[in-house]
């Protein structure tokens, strides 16, 4: 009779034993399908978060690049149109180099939509190409000066020292109406700092539209600073002012 008693005894504390390991079993599958439907959101979300930072990050990039090759382009229109009667070789003249710069502007957004990118190109290289282009189809009085020596900077680096520039240049010109702009772009051991000045209209009250508004999360997404002012003394002087660590930005090259 005892042992019969200790065999159902330890019959019963085997039987609960399994029970509640399958219980267990029951409850860690439930957490891990409540895990996995969390992931599960949670990825959804982030793609949302992503598609909807692409899709500003394209906005913006619109905005930026097609904004300055149109200014550029109707300046160069204009001028061609006024020569027309009176200077015809003149005005074909003008509209050949017209379409070259259109393809260029071309070429420029398709490496843009593909992300691809010159990496052999540097960011000195870029800046002199677009300020010859700026000059000679607009124009304008535009002096240059590069400081330093450039070392390898990563893709989203130029592009948005290049979309400061443009951005700089188109409301110099289309806003400030400026008859003269100066950059100078300066590399020291650890700062890329750009300084943009025009002798456009003073602004009485500086508005972050989208375009300054675009520049500046640009470089604060690089650890820079930018910095808009305009003041009126002898002559009206509207400065454009970025400053980023060279660290935020540097393309390290592997061995």
């Amino acid at each position: 009779m005892g042992v019969d008693n200790l065999l159902f005894c330890f019959i019963g504390i085997w039987v609960s034993f399994v029970a509640k390991a399958y219980h267990q079993k029951n409850e860690m599958a439930a957490e891990i399908e409540q895990q996995n439907k969390r992931l599960t959101l949670y990825a959804a979300e982030i793609e949302k978060m992503t598609l909807l930072e692409e899709r500003n990050r394209m906005s913006k990039e619109l905005h930026d690049t097609l904004g300055h090759s149109f200014i550029s382009l109707i300046m160069s229109l204009d001028a061609s149109i006024a020569l027309l009667d009176r200077k015809p070789a003149e005005a074909k003249d003008r509209l050949i180099r017209l379409r070259a710069l259109t393809e260029q502007n071309l070429d420029e957004m398709r490496n843009w939509v593909h992300e691809m990118g010159d990496e052999d190109s540097s960011l000195t290289q870029q800046v002199e190409e677009l300020v010859e282009r700026f000059r000679e189809h607009t124009g304008i009085v535009l002096n240059s000066s590069l400081v330093g020596t450039e070392p390898l900077l990563r893709f989203e680096g130029q592009q948005a020292i290049l979309r400061v520039i443009q951005e700089s240049f188109t409301n110099a010109l289309k806003h400030g109406k400026a008859s003269q702009l100066d950059l100078e772009l300066r590399f020291s051991e650890s700062m890329l700092q750009l300084i943009i000045r025009n002798n456009g209209k003073p602004m009485d009250k500086l508005e972050y539209g989208f375009g300054l508004t675009t520049m500046n999360h640009r470089i604060e997404q690089l650890g820079g600073s930018l910095r808009v002012s305009s003041k009126e003394e002898n002559t009206t002087v509207t400065e454009v002012r970025c400053e980023i660590p060279l660290k935020g930005v540097m393309r390290y090259v592997q061995n």
